[in-house]
């Protein structure tokens, strides 16, 4: 095998780490409290529906038969 062969040009090179550098998780400043994720399947456990108690009022988390959340009281 030839040399030309086995190297590789630097964009090539290049590429991946850039990703790896844009993708890379920084850790959030001091005091600053990131929002928590959950998934919606996780959430309504297979119901349309879920309700959510808040300060005395219900809220309903309704999901459509076009796959949307809407919450309403």
């Amino acid at each position: 095998m030839s040399m030309s062969t086995l190297s590789l040009s630097s964009a090539h090179v290049e590429a991946p780490a850039r990703l790896m550098r844009l993708l890379s998780l920084k850790p959030a400043p001091a005091g600053v409290t990131l929002a928590r994720r959950i998934s919606s399947q996780v959430l309504l456990e297979g119901a349309r529906e879920l309700v959510i108690q808040h300060q005395g009022s219900e809220y309903h988390l309704r999901l459509t038969r076009n796959d949307k959340l809407i919450l309403t009281k």
